[in-house]
């Protein structure tokens, strides 16, 4: 039976004092870079207002003297260099005598591992010298060195059994991989709460936890991270831990008052204030905040009322089409589209042929048809959320002919495939670029060729590119 390994909080000050701590040869090298340390520094200087700050878990096999890292050695070295630095550059100017004895302890106590390995060596002095420049810098003040040193903590755990120490590190990577970014973007924005919305965290986690781990994950991955990527002109193709700073953004009581911020202020303040009022208890009118699937995270509660928002317009459009299925035999039924109620016959020209075709053609399950189907479906979400249902029939017809001609031209369709052709072809630039629906319609689509076709059992999408003249 496994014993509970030894488990407490230590300041930074304290772990890095620990002359026993060791990086054992099996320790794969070290692959921080400067993005990974200039996002330390960022988490770091953006919380020093509060009490503490978690940097994370490290987990130690004891043999005899030593802590062996079996968790934790990128932070851990990452964090050498920087007490390294800061006794370089900064401690003979300090004022605060407290921080130059401990800056003289740690210089004086903390390990200095040795690698063989040229990526460790190539990184570790990278780092250094963007450390150096971080903490070089006047803003990066005493109050932040004393913040950095006593108040950045890390759990760690001890095992005195390496096969129990590996068994542990699994364990917590086991329940790492079912911690999906989305999951890890939670634990984030419920630290960015401010104190006044304490009492919603219980809520709001409820919420979350409601919904399925894989919806939230499709959520994240196939729409909101691939539409706020792609109306940037960036590669969409896998959206992992490294992708998640994509949906941080500012802590809009803590940031400085920037320009920019002032809005989300203004709106963040009003639409609580309205919500508050006490009309609102005659009236019972709620207003919701005017998320944009493009816009600056709010971090904290907006954060968690942003995805559920989304979840419901994206579940809601989803519902158009298996509404639709279900009643392509009657007329003048009422489909759901973007939360609200519109009559079939409010679609004209190709746009009802084009969500039954869609749906229906002989290859529509292929994985590449998915593909196909995803940026078709991404758009048509982020048109419907800048401008509603404003030509939505046109907007339906222009999507169509732009995302199936991918599927037409290739025999296979990969995800590179479709991520190479949106970044060529980048109609989500055009909608967030667009001041009116016009903009967008405006744009001219290239006729396809018969000689160009090479794709397969996509006779009846085939069909309709001769029908609306986009296919000779």
């Amino acid at each position: 039976m496994q014993r509970s390994p030894d488990r407490q909080i230590l300041t930074l000050r304290e772990l890095l004092s620990d002359d026993s701590l060791s990086i054992p040869l099996y320790q794969r090298p070290y692959k921080w870079t400067a993005k990974n340390v200039n996002q330390l520094f960022i988490d770091i200087v953006a919380h020093r207002d509060k009490s503490s700050y978690r940097l994370g878990t490290i987990v130690f096999h004891q043999e005899g003297e030593k802590k062996n890292i079996v968790d934790g050695q990128q932070r851990i070295i990452t964090l050498l260099l920087a007490i390294r630095a800061l006794s370089e550059l900064r401690q003979d100017n300090l004022e605060r005598e407290d921080l130059k004895e401990y800056l003289n302890h740690l210089k004086r106590d903390m390990i200095v591992p040795s690698f063989k390995s040229i990526v460790s060596k190539t990184n570790i002095q990278n780092n250094y010298l963007e450390i150096c420049r971080i903490i070089g810098r006047s803003d990066f003040t005493e109050e932040n060195i004393d913040f950095f040193l006593n108040k950045c903590e890390v759990v760690t755990f001890i095992l005195s059994d390496i096969s129990e120490a590996f068994q542990f590190f699994d364990s917590q990577n086991a329940r790492g991989r079912d911690l999906e970014p989305h999951d890890l973007l939670k634990a984030y924005h419920l630290r960015e709460f401010h104190p006044e919305d304490e009492v919603l965290k219980i809520s709001t986690v409820e919420k979350w936890e409601n919904s399925k781990t894989k919806d939230l994950a499709i959520l994240f991955s196939q729409y909101l991270y691939r539409i706020r990527n792609w109306s940037k002109g960036s590669s969409s193709r896998y959206f992992g831990k490294e992708e998640t700073v994509l949906f941080k953004g500012v802590n809009i009581d803590i940031t400085a008052s920037y320009p920019y911020v002032k809005q989300l202020q203004i709106t963040h303040h009003f639409v609580d204030c309205y919500n508050q009022s006490y009309e609102r208890k005659i009236d019972g009118h709620n207003l919701r905040f005017p998320f944009h699937l493009d816009q600056i995270i709010i971090n904290g509660r907006r954060f968690f009322e942003m995805v559920a928002h989304y979840q419901e317009l994206i579940n809601e459009y989803f519902k158009v089409i298996e509404f639709y299925q279900e009643n392509q035999g009657e007329k003048n039924k009422k489909f759901v589209l973007n939360l609200k109620l519109i009559s079939i016959n409010e679609l004209d020209g190709d746009a009802r042929a084009i969500l039954k075709t869609i749906d229906e053609y002989e290859g529509h399950k292929r994985t590449g048809d998915q593909y196909v189907r995803m940026i078709f479906d991404c758009l048509l979400i982020y048109y419907i959320d800048k401008f509603g249902h404003a030509q939505i029939s046109r907007a339906i017809e222009k999507i169509f002919i732009w995302a199936y001609s991918l599927r037409l031209k290739l025999q296979v369709v990969q995800l590179a495939s479709i991520d190479n052709y949106v970044l060529e072809n980048n109609l989500f630039k055009l909608v967030q670029e667009s001041i009116k629906p016009d903009d967008f319609m405006n744009c001219t689509l290239p006729v396809l060729l018969g000689v160009e076709k090479k794709s397969t059992k996509t006779e009846r999408i085939e069909q309709l590119f001769k029908e609306m003249k986009y296919y000779e």
